[in-house]
């Protein structure tokens, strides 16, 4: 019987060392410089069905079900959407904004697993016609959910599918200008 309590000791002493160590915030973004000037990308990325036109994940799902609420391009418009295991469920919901600077939403995701992050656009003039867009999500690993983290790269995992979403929104402002 106490060798029993000694090892259940070591594992719970083991769980709570690994739930410090582990991560507990993240954040990943990717960025790419578009032909585009700032306010066109800008007004843009603000109306969050236009993520139809270049975002990965519809791709994955053309027949995923949406449904939106508010008026799109101001705060608390959101888009619920539903679609196969590669897209889940969940809504977005846009939470704030600063002209012309950045853009927040915040990410409900239901299924496959219940989480929220906050989902951010910053956009930086370099030339008259040329704007670097930051594409990215942040947020908290809650105990004892942070512990997988030590196990699976968030920023690997989540930045290819962040690339591809800029490539194509690139491809979709060079073609509007």
């Amino acid at each position: 019987m106490m060798m029993f309590l000694y090892i259940l000791a070591l594992l719970l002493g083991l769980i709570v060392v690994l739930a410090l160590a582990a991560p507990k915030k993240y954040d990943v973004s990717r960025k790419i410089v578009v032909n585009s000037p700032l306010g066109d990308t800008y007004q843009y990325l603000l109306l969050i069905k236009n993520q139809d036109d270049w975002s990965p994940w519809k791709t994955r799902d053309p027949n995923m079900t949406q449904e939106q609420s508010g008026t799109d391009g101001t705060v608390g418009f959101i888009n619920r959407w539903e679609g196969n295991k590669d897209v889940g469920m969940g809504e977005q919901e846009l939470i704030s904004f600063t002209e012309n600077k950045s853009i927040e939403s915040e990410l409900r995701f239901l299924k496959p697993w219940k989480s929220v992050s906050i989902g951010y656009f910053l956009v930086n003039e370099i030339e008259p016609n040329k704007t670097e867009v930051v594409w990215g999500f942040r947020g908290e690993n809650k105990v004892p959910m942070n512990i997988m983290m030590l196990f699976y790269n968030m920023d690997k995992a989540v930045g290819k599918d962040f690339e591809l979403g800029l490539s194509n929104l690139k491809a979709q402002l060079e073609k509007r200008s």
